[in-house]
């Protein structure tokens, strides 16, 4: 029997749907394999928490807990923070330093795939596309006539490093600009403003499964509100459609963009990319490294469609970092 880690929480406004995600890992872990223990992460404290809901601190020298009197240490980590420091890097380079296998991509990939601007930027040389964009850091003067002329109306005002959805706004007119900026900057001090996409928005799950990069079924994301806000994602507001309503030769094509981003960027582990499909032309938002593994979550709708029960495909992500 291995002894699992499943870190979450984390220091973001992520930290709650990184609680339920953790707990769904914990919950369909095969139990003739593994012992799940869930490690909450936050600033103020590094605990294990059993079923009892009762706290250990985590040794951050060696990442190991004491129960009892018994030292506990662990074979693998199975990574659910969503946001920093699970899905930044931080987090990939300790275990890296602690030599313990984990099962996300590693720290370079996790920091690069989590800033949107360079993610985008690296990713361009290979023929994906993005929508046109305009980069702001805090303290940098708000030209909207500028921005306007470059991205156009409506725009999305992004903050360069956060997931959920938190920060984001649509912006409909210039002189909505300064607020929602304003927003975003809550969240990162860097913002990408990219131009409106109008178009179908898909969603690609990229996995190692059993050792071969494989496309999950594309889902397509059909919001209530004016974007795939947070609200859409977690509240209900949103149709999320697997396999997606788009022709065989377009699932084709985007799954095998999403597929050459991730051999591209050499990922390990989960990548969930999201798209927008204009004129036939996919164009690349973002791509996640730690995505929501929630049972309603897209991922694990993917594996559904695909005949790929929770428990097998949290095996193959463990198995894979075992190796």
């Amino acid at each position: 029997m291995k002894n699992i880690a499943i870190i979450m929480g984390g220091y973001s406004s992520e930290y709650k749907i990184s609680l339920v995600s953790g707990n769904v890992v914990y919950n369909f872990l095969d139990q003739s394999k593994f012992i799940g223990y869930r490690i909450h992460i936050f600033k103020e404290k590094w605990v294990y928490v059993d079923d009892n809901d009762s706290e250990f601190p985590i040794d951050k020298n060696d990442f190991s807990t004491t129960v009892n009197g018994t030292k506990i240490t662990f074979d693998s980590v199975f990574n659910a923070i969503h946001g920093t420091p699970g899905e930044d890097g931080l987090m990939q380079a300790y275990f890296e330093l602690l030599g313990i296998p984990q099962t996300s991509c590693d720290y370079y990939q996790a920091a690069l795939t989590f800033n949107k601007r360079d993610l985008l930027s690296v990713l361009k040389p290979y023929g994906i596309k993005t929508a046109t964009s305009f980069y702001l850091n805090k303290g940098d003067f708000i030209d909207t006539v500028e921005i306007v002329n470059k991205v156009g109306l409506p725009c999305f005002v992004k903050p360069n490093k956060s997931g959920s959805s938190f920060g984001i706004s649509k912006v409909k007119t210039a002189a909505e600009l300064p607020i929602a900026i304003e927003v975003a900057y809550k969240e990162d001090n860097e913002i990408i403003i990219e131009s409106f996409l109008d178009g179908t928005e898909v969603s690609v799950g990229v996995i190692n499964y059993q050792g071969k990069i494989t496309v999950l079924p594309i889902t397509e994301i059909v919001s209530e509100n004016d974007f795939f806000d947070y609200e859409a994602k977690y509240l209900g507001k949103s149709q999320e459609i697997t396999p997606a309503r788009i022709s065989d030769e377009m699932t084709a094509k985007v799954g095998e963009i999403a597929k050459r981003a991730y051999e591209v960027l050499k990922m390990k582990g989960f990548s969930r990319s999201e798209f927008i499909i204009v004129n036939e032309e996919p164009h690349m938002l973002e791509m996640n490294t730690i995505p929501g593994l929630t049972t309603e979550s897209l991922i694990p709708q993917q594996a559904k469609v695909a005949g790929i029960s929770l428990e097998d495909l949290f095996t193959n992500a463990i198995e894979l970092a075992l190796k």
